[in-house]
């Protein structure tokens, strides 16, 4: 029997709807007018939505910051590397790799699978430590995650490569596949927010003692987020070693993780379409920065080299969302009131 929805489970329907029709628009955009380059530009911006809607899971609901989340994607992008890659590729890449992980490969689906496996449980594993903590614990702890397991990525050379790549992965996912998975994170992630796990987690938030009179078990419903929101993380970083055919410990690292708060933060934390809008903005605001930093001529005008000049925007996001913007551009609001507020008005 199927159980009938609620009406905040429909209205964010309405709203996952909306967002991946904004999705699609885009992709639809690309086909018909991009260049061949901007699908790399494109994917790497979808694979950033995935963590940063991850991180709206618990952080935004939650209002407890974590930065482990590059690490999370990391793991899983290396398992799925280490799984997928042929065994003939890996004696040439991993000659030294213990336990016989040299000497078997497996399907794409397989290894996502098993993947998604590794990152669950390390989720749950630091999830029953992280949700008994608050505030600054839990941003200590996330750091000291993100920290030790990009030590073992880096000294472990056998299996890790440490600075060096990992090379030879099949590329087997394109821009349809991160396209359906994008919509599909978006629909979990406004789905769980309307779901009494996630209005319990946001009274948490709200007002922890009172939610607990209440009966509500603030552990539980943190950790059922920070584990979700792992798989969130995992799914994207299976999705980047499955198009790029290559990865190392460097991306998954602070600049990562500062880059996809500051796009969370732009958007607004407590809301999933200010994940997206974020994501979005801030995206598109880097390849113009970063079109800059070559030193083009604009008007006749040839402008200077401007290198870092990507960092600095992204530091100045930052401190001006938070003197100015401290509920983001959207707040606790999703699309779909955007779209009610402007029926009324007429």
């Amino acid at each position: 029997m199927r159980l009938p929805l609620n009406q905040d489970q429909r209205k964010g329907l309405v709203g996952a709807a909306l967002l991946s029709v904004i999705v699609l628009a885009i992709v639809g955009t690309y086909a018909l007018w991009g260049e061949s380059y901007q699908a790399r530009i494109l994917y790497a911006t979808f694979v950033n939505l995935l963590v940063v809607v991850g991180l709206q899971v618990f952080t935004g609901n939650a209002n407890i910051t974590g930065f482990s989340h590059a690490a999370f994607m990391g793991i899983a992008a290396y398992a799925a590397a280490i799984c997928v890659t042929p065994a003939a590729m890996k004696l040439i890449s991993l000659p030294d790799a213990p336990w016989g992980l040299n000497a078997f490969d497996l399907s794409p689906i397989v290894s996502a699978m098993i993947a998604l496996a590794i990152t669950g449980v390390l989720g749950l594993l630091t999830g029953l430590i992280v949700v008994r903590l608050s505030g600054v614990g839990v941003t200590i702890v996330s750091i000291a995650i993100l920290v030790i397991v990009h030590s073992i990525f880096l000294h472990r050379t056998d299996i890790f490569k440490g600075n060096q790549a990992l090379f030879g992965i099949p590329k087997v996912f394109g821009l349809p596949h991160i396209t359906g998975l994008v919509i599909i994170a978006i629909f979990a992630a406004r789905l769980f927010r309307e779901s009494a796990i996630g209005l319990q987690l946001r009274a948490c938030a709200d007002d922890e003692a009172g939610a607990r009179s209440m009966g509500v078990d603030v552990y539980r419903v943190r950790l059922i987020a920070w584990v979700l929101g792992t798989m969130f993380f995992a799914t994207a970083g299976i999705a980047y070693a499955f198009f790029l055919g290559t990865i190392s410990a460097r991306p998954f690292y602070f600049n990562f993780v500062f880059l996809t708060v500051a796009m969370l933060i732009l958007g607004g934390l407590r809301s999933v379409s200010g994940a997206v809008f974020g994501t979005l903005l801030i995206s598109i605001g880097l390849e113009v920065v970063r079109w800059l930093e070559t030193g083009p001529t604009l008007a006749g005008l040839k402008l200077p080299q401007m290198l870092g000049l990507s960092g600095l925007l992204l530091g100045v996001v930052i401190v001006a969302v938070m003197a100015f913007l401290p509920n983001g551009i959207m707040g606790n609001r999703e699309i779909e009131d955007l779209f009610r507020r402007k029926t009324k008005g007429d």
